[in-house]
């Protein structure tokens, strides 16, 4: 199948489920629920894509399981998180910025998600087209990025769910484990595990294109969806504590933090 075919159905397939997912949340004001649609749209769609794709068939089922159990993981976590908690910081500020538009404005961001989530699944669909034979090093290469990519940003996920749990930690900045050394470990990781395709798509047919998940994920998290509003969010809530973690603590990539001020 012609690969601009697959991404169309796949974005025709999703812009439907952002639909509906929206009145979801009209209904219920929930709009973090869309983080969780991406996550699991993203999956699904990289799985079909694998499968629709015409590389080595080994090569694709490991892409298959890779994207899949990636998307199950993060949407399990988002599930929890989004419908245990009240409305998302993030969501909240833009409801109140747009107003009387606000959900229209929010459909509209509903519809972007589901061509982020093409977007974000291409790399995918070419790391799939790949069919050099048999499985080599740089599809071991991709398996391993994975695991370190996957395993980290679960074990942040696991410590910042612990230190919020405590309720002693009640406006306290999370510093524990891999927050000492980044400030969002999750999206590092997060970014990380998107070198795994291109790991593996690289002998592919424009292989190079699976660059674009890496920075494509970067862009996002530094300039739209990620930490600018994140860390917006964390100062009004955390104040002089969150611009002391700012000072020491690097804001991506993990470093030894700065001494603190005495």
């Amino acid at each position: 199948m012609n690969p601009w075919t697959i991404l169309a159905a796949g974005w025709i397939v999703m812009a439907v489920l952002m639909a509906i997912l929206w009145e979801v949340q009209r209904r219920y004001g929930k709009a973090g629920i869309v983080d969780i649609l991406w996550a699991a749209g993203v999956g699904l769609l990289g799985v079909a894509f694998a499968a629709a794709a015409d590389g080595y068939a080994p090569r694709r089922l490991l892409i298959a399981a890779l994207i899949g159990v990636w998307s199950f993981r993060l949407s399990r976590y988002l599930f929890v998180r989004v419908l245990g908690m009240a409305e998302d910081g993030r969501y909240e500020t833009l409801k109140k910025q747009w107003g009387a538009s606000a959900q229209a404005r929010m459909f509209a961001f509903f519809e972007v998600q589901a061509l982020w989530s093409v977007l974000f699944a291409a790399p995918v669909l070419l790391a799939a087209r790949n069919s050099g034979t048999p499985l080599g090093w740089t599809d071991w290469l991709g398996v391993a990025i994975w695991i370190i990519a996957v395993g980290g940003e679960r074990a942040a996920d696991q410590q910042l769910a612990a230190f919020r749990a405590n309720r002693a930690n009640r406006g306290r900045v999370c510093r524990d484990g891999l927050w000492r050394y980044s400030r969002h470990p999750n999206y590092f990781f997060e970014w990380v595990h998107w070198w795994s395709y291109v790991a593996i798509g690289w002998g592919a047919p424009n292989g190079w294109l699976t660059l674009a998940g890496p920075a494509l994920m970067l862009f996002f998290l530094f300039k739209i969806t990620g930490i600018p509003p994140t860390e917006a969010n964390a100062l009004a809530s955390r104040g002089d504590a969150y611009r002391e973690y700012q000072r020491t603590t690097s804001v991506f990539f993990p470093w030894p933090p700065k001494q603190t001020a005495r």
